[in-house]
C-alpha cells in the first residue's frame, strides 16, 4: 500500500532530478555562450571600412596615368587618312590592325593628323585634312571633353584593373580632366581658324565618316 510519505518521497526525488537537469542545462548554456564569445570577432563600422578595398582616387589616378597614356598614344598614333581608308574598306580588319577595345565594344584608335583648322562650333574644331575625302574630322577643344577615347586608345587600361564600372568610368573622366588642364587650358582654339595644325590624339569612331579626336597635343605648323 502506498502511503502519503511514499508519495512525498517520490515528489522529492523527481523534483531533485529536474533540478539537477535544469542546473546542468544552465551550465551547458553558459559554457556555450562563453565559447561563442571567445571565438567571435566584432568589427566597428570604421574598422570594417578600413579592412575593405581602398576608395578609388580619380584625381590621383588621372595625374599619375595621364603622362603614360599620352606616351602610349603618341607611339601608337596612325595617320588618320590611312585609318579612315582602312575603316571604309573593312572596319573589323582596321580595328584588329590599328585599334584596341575592351570585350566586344567599339575599337579606339591613336591617331595623328595634319590639316587646316576652321571655326570652332559646339566645342569642336573642324579640320580639313587632305586625303580624308568627305569624312568630317573634328577635334574636341572644350570646355567639355566627352567620351572615353583617351582611356580606351591608350592600350594598357582595362576594366579588370578596377573594382567596378563606376571606378572604370571615373578613370576616363579623370584622364579627360587632366587633358583639359594640361592641353586645352593653354589653347586658344578661336585663334586657330585658318591655321595649319598637327594633332595627336585618340578617337572611337562609330563610322569612318565622322572622326572626332580627343587631342593630347595640338601644334601650329611653322
Amino acid at each position: 500500500m502506498t502511503t502519503v510519505q511514499d508519495t512525498h518521497d517520490g515528489w522529492d526525488a523527481g523534483r531533485g532530478r529536474w533540478l539537477t537537469l535544469g542546473r546542468d542545462s544552465l551550465i551547458a548554456l553558459v559554457l556555450l555562450v562563453m565559447a561563442i564569445a571567445a571565438t567571435t570577432t566584432y568589427r566597428s563600422a570604421d574598422s570594417s571600412a578600413a579592412g575593405g578595398p581602398a576608395k578609388f582616387d580619380a584625381e590621383e589616378y588621372g595625374a599619375v596615368t595621364y603622362p603614360k597614356a599620352v606616351s602610349a598614344i603618341e607611339k601608337r598614333a596612325v595617320d588618320i587618312v590611312t585609318l579612315q581608308r582602312a575603316i571604309a574598306a573593312d572596319s573589323d580588319a582596321a580595328g584588329a590592325r590599328y585599334g584596341t577595345r575592351e570585350g566586344t565594344g567599339p575599337y579606339s584608335y591613336a591617331v595623328r593628323l595634319t590639316g587646316t583648322a576652321g571655326a570652332v562650333r559646339g566645342g569642336l574644331l573642324p579640320v580639313t585634312v587632305p586625303g580624308a575625302g568627305k569624312a568630317r574630322v573634328g577635334v574636341q577643344v572644350g570646355p567639355a571633353v566627352n567620351g572615353t577615347a583617351l582611356r580606351d586608345a591608350a592600350g594598357f587600361i582595362t576594366f579588370g584593373q578596377f573594382t567596378n564600372q563606376v571606378d572604370y568610368a571615373d578613370a576616363a573622366t579623370a584622364l579627360n580632366n587632366q587633358l583639359k588642364s594640361e592641353v586645352l587650358a593653354g589653347l586658344r582654339p578661336d585663334a586657330l581658324d585658318g591655321e595649319k595644325i598637327t594633332v595627336v590624339g585618340a578617337m572611337t569612331p562609330l563610322t569612318g565618316d565622322v572622326l572626332t579626336v580627343t587631342p593630347v597635343s595640338v601644334e601650329v605648323a611653322s
